[in-house]
This record gives structure tokens, C-alpha cells and sequence, in this order.
């Protein structure tokens, strides 16, 4: 039996706890916020998951050296924001080649690195490996049928963490391309945020196919630029994510999207929806990447704009479908000269 401790104690961490309990893992989860703990102790279940019933047999800890000297496999699955500052609480504790799993998505706005290598870089005795597609703790902890890719620098751990995860309602498949599955599943909630400005401003789904089309070659542009594998790019952790993203309403990101789209404002939205959306703290982050890599982005930098620099999102759209006509694929040769 496999002895796990989730580092975090939000609705994705206990989406993953339930998860790994069925396959019969030994379960601890550690989270920061004694309250949230409480709460789950004494009610056996989440605010943000209603009507899922967190067993007994998973052990809550508020004792941060407890819980990672304990495991064998870490799952770091905390806001992206604490990712770093937690990482490095944890790094005394951590052992030599100990499993870090990242289940978050973001970039850091300061440093442009991603999750995996904030950790690296906070715990560089970690064989740090990330799990990532579309993947909604809502339905995870409904048994809803899933699918997900983890990656890892090696073939051993991604196949371990491949058998400690994969389920009948949980196919996991694996992949060495790191880079690729974390840029996927930090910058497809940059787009989301954008397709729920489309749904709060009334438009339709040609407007949504258009952005979830057009903000995937955004991100595949940039992610091989970056040296991320276009498979990777169109696989699970990208296009997959992508997808559910902006159309779920489990999404936090489309979901302030909607209500900056309905009027609010960045920090109107972001109260409103009472969690970490994530694209919010990854839209900087991304606009910089297009910047450095010297990759045109314009949606990326129309929401970056509606975010931070107050432009109404109607005008955002309006300039967006009036930029300069350009070819779809300018690789495709014409069959005629």
C-alpha cells in the first residue's frame, strides 16, 4: 500500500485524496488553514464539494514535517500562487529522490518558471514529476470518467505514478514532454478567462469555437518556441484541458470571465467567485513569455488589457476581429503559384 500525503486541501487535493484512497493508497492530507481541516473533520466534507463524503480512514494533518516525512509520494496541490513558498517549507523534510507530483497550473509573474520548476529549484533533492488535463475535482470526485497524462524526467516514474493513479474511472497515460504539459495548463486558463468575457457579453458558440480554436495556436505558438512538443500541445494537458476550461461550468476562470464580461471588475470577478483563478495571476506571466520568445499573441494581450489596464471588453472583441487579415496556416503551400 502506497503512503501518499497531499500537500493542500482544496477541492482539487480532495479530489485526488478520494481518488487515490479507492485504489487503496494510504491517504494524508496537510493544508496551512486549520479551519479548512476542521471542517472536514467534523462534517466529512468540502464547502466547494457538496454531497461528497471525505472518509474517515484519510488522515488530516497540520503538521507539515509529519506529513512529507511520512509518504513516499508528495502531491503538491496547492494554489499555484504558494507553490514556491510552500516548496520551500517543505524542503527540509523532503528525502533524496522522494516524489514531488505537481497537480497545479500557473506560472510564476516574477521568474516566468513553471510549477515543477519552482519546486526544482525550492527542493532540488525531489524527483519532481506533474499531472495535468482536463480533470474538474467536481466530477474526479464523482467518479466520473477522467483521462490525464502524467510526465516525468523518466520512464520508471511516470509508469509508478501511471499505476498509483490510473482506475477504472481514471485513465492515466504518460509522457516525458514536462514543459509541454505544464504551458498547456497554465495558459489554456489565460484563453478561458477570454471565452467566459465572450459568454458574459452575450455572443455564441461561433464565438467560443473561435477562441478556443485561435488560443490554441497562441499556445502552441509560444509552447514549441519554448521547447514544448506540438503532441503535447494538441494532447490532454493542452487542447483537453483547453476545452473543458472554457466550456465547463466548474470553471472558475470562464466563470470571472463571465462577470467581466457582465461589468465587473478583475477584483469584482475574482471575490464573486471566491477561489484562485488562476488565469489571473497567469495572464501577466504569459503576456511576458510572448514578449520574450517574440510571439504574436492578441488574445493573450486583449485580456491582459481588460484585466489590468481597464479596457472595456466589448472593445477588447471588437479589436481583436478587426486586426489585419492574415493566412490560417502559413506553412500550407497553394496548390497553384
Amino acid at each position: 500500500m502506497a503512503r501518499v500525503s497531499i500537500i493542500g486541501a482544496g477541492t482539487w487535493a480532495l479530489g485526488i485524496a478520494l481518488l487515490l484512497h479507492r485504489n487503496g493508497a494510504e491517504v494524508t492530507m496537510w493544508s496551512a488553514l486549520e479551519d479548512e481541516l476542521q471542517m472536514i473533520r467534523e462534517k466529512h466534507e468540502h464547502k466547494n464539494l457538496p454531497g461528497v463524503t471525505i472518509p474517515e480512514e484519510i488522515i488530516l494533518e497540520s503538521d507539515l514535517e509529519s506529513a512529507v516525512e511520512s509518504a513516499e509520494v508528495l502531491v503538491m496541490a496547492v494554489a499555484s500562487i504558494y507553490t514556491r513558498q510552500t516548496a520551500a517549507k517543505m524542503a527540509p523534510y523532503v528525502k533524496n529522490g522522494q516524489i514531488i507530483v505537481d497537480v497545479a497550473k500557473g506560472i510564476e509573474e516574477k521568474t516566468l518558471m513553471t510549477l515543477s520548476e519552482q519546486i526544482q529549484e525550492e527542493i532540488p533533492q525531489a524527483n519532481v514529476a506533474v499531472l495535468s488535463g482536463p480533470s474538474h475535482a467536481e466530477e474526479v470526485s464523482r467518479q466520473i470518467p477522467t483521462t490525464c497524462v502524467v510526465g516525468a524526467f523518466d520512464q520508471k516514474t511516470a509508469e509508478f505514478l501511471q499505476n498509483l493513479f490510473m482506475s477504472e474511472e481514471f485513465r492515466v497515460y504518460t509522457s516525458p514532454d514536462i514543459r509541454g504539459i505544464e504551458l498547456g495548463g497554465a495558459l489554456k486558463n489565460v484563453i478561458a478567462l477570454a471565452a467566459g468575457v465572450a459568454d458574459g457579453l452575450g455572443y455564441g458558440d461561433n464565438s467560443k469555437a473561435a477562441l478556443i480554436t485561435r488560443g490554441m495556436a497562441e499556445i502552441a505558438r509560444l509552447g514549441v518556441a519554448m521547447g514544448a512538443h506540438p503532441e503535447t500541445l494538441y494532447g490532454l494537458s493542452g487542447i483537453g484541458d483547453l476545452i473543458v476550461t472554457c466550456a465547463s461550468v466548474h470553471s472558475r476562470n470562464r466563470k470571472a470571465g463571465v462577470l467581466i464580461g457582465q461589468g465587473k471588475t478583475m477584483a469584482e470577478a475574482m471575490a464573486e467567485v471566491k477561489m484562485v483563478v488562476e488565469g489571473v495571476y497567469s495572464a501577466k506571466a504569459a503576456k511576458a513569455l510572448a514578449d520574450k520568445y517574440y510571439i504574436h499573441m492578441p488574445i493573450v494581450e486583449e485580456i491582459n488589457k481588460v484585466l489590468f489596464e481597464g479596457k472595456p471588453a466589448s472593445e477588447a472583441v471588437r479589436d481583436l476581429m478587426l486586426r489585419d487579415k492574415r493566412i490560417e496556416s502559413p506553412v500550407l503551400p497553394w496548390p497553384r503559384a
